[in-house]
């Protein structure tokens, strides 16, 4: 059994990358403004390319990018040599991603680019390289320690954060929200926590409405029908005045031997909870915990007082939202 402690070579591994990050932090300028505005205006595809570890970093940059609502992928900077090169189109954006910047790989990239005259974004750390002078925008990422003194860790840690922050800044511009997020990401847990309240609500036929002047013994019936527990009550040109659940039914009848002969807006609560159609399904069982109750009534913001739609706590639970 080895004693040796692994910690303390562990948190220099993490102050060296710590520290890479704060030079990146400070080392940004102009440049990355241009590289943003380039990418918002893009009207075609973001290729990235890389070689090695770099190359990995490429990948999840330009995946993460894509997820966020700008077409985005990866070549293999070997298999771009040999025919891959025929994906980069003139309208597209290239993103070259090196730390000596004079891989031989990408050279044969950086000439098709110029050629071509294809914008070429370099992310690279030496100003005297091959990708550095031929970069339209350059990125530069500052000189690190690499833990160990050799391996790739400080300097694929500032690419990568480099990439996350074009990814992000690019996502702001485009006001590309939860609701655009939700439709590039439908499945897992993710996809789940980030359903809405109208992708799971219940709606058409299926709302338990009556009208406020509905006896109750005719409106019980509904309720039976529905099967959601609760009825909507509506008044003038179908607005929601009032709610009705099976628990203030049961409490009621109770204490009114003749509650069935009752309009139903005798004993409907008025000023119902209400949801926005638009909000997460997550913030609709929040809610609902909150004021102990098991449905809310849907809407929208261009008509509040007209119920749309219910959402009941079972439904959410069953599509695994927590």
């Amino acid at each position: 059994m080895m004693k040796k402690k692994f910690i303390p070579i562990a948190k220099d591994v993490i102050s060296l990358e710590i520290k890479a990050l704060q030079k990146l932090k400070k080392n940004l300028n102009s440049s990355f403004n241009k590289a943003v505005s380039e990418i918002i205006r893009c009207q075609s595809k973001v290729i990235f390319c890389g070689v090695g570890k770099s190359g990995l970093i490429a990948s999840k940059i330009a995946s993460t990018l894509a997820s966020v609502g700008t077409p985005s992928f990866c070549i293999s900077a070997s298999e771009a040599s040999h025919g891959d090169l025929g994906m980069v189109s003139k309208k597209d954006i290239l993103i070259l991603i090196s730390n000596s910047g004079e891989t031989n790989e990408l050279k044969n990239i950086i000439q098709y680019a110029k050629r071509n005259k294809i914008l070429l974004i370099g992310i690279v750390s030496k100003k005297d390289s091959v990708l550095y002078k031929a970069s339209d925008i350059k990125l530069n990422i500052p000189k690190v320690v690499e833990a160990g003194g050799i391996v790739p860790t400080a300097s694929t840690t500032s690419q990568l954060a480099l990439g996350d922050a074009l990814a992000i800044a690019t996502m702001k511009f485009k006001n590309f929200g939860k609701i655009e997020f939700k439709k590039l990401h439908p499945a897992g847990s993710l996809g789940a926590q980030l359903k809405t309240v109208g992708d799971i609500m219940t709606t058409g036929k299926n709302i338990p409405f009556v009208n406020e002047n509905t006896k109750m013994e005719k409106a019980l019936n509904i309720l039976t029908d529905k099967r959601l527990g609760i009825l909507i009550v509506r008044g003038k040109k179908n607005k929601t005045s009032g709610i009705i659940t099976d628990g203030q039914i049961r409490r009621f009848s109770q204490k009114n031997l003749n509650f069935q002969s009752m309009p139903v807006k005798k004993i409907m609560t008025k000023r119902p909870i209400c949801i926005d159609k638009d909000e997460l399904a997550a913030k609709a069982l929040s809610l609902m915990n909150s004021k102990k109750i098991t449905s809310l009534i849907v809407n929208n913001k261009q008509k509040p007082k007209v119920t749309i739609g219910v959402i009941h706590v079972h439904k959410i639970l069953e599509s695994n939202i927590s």
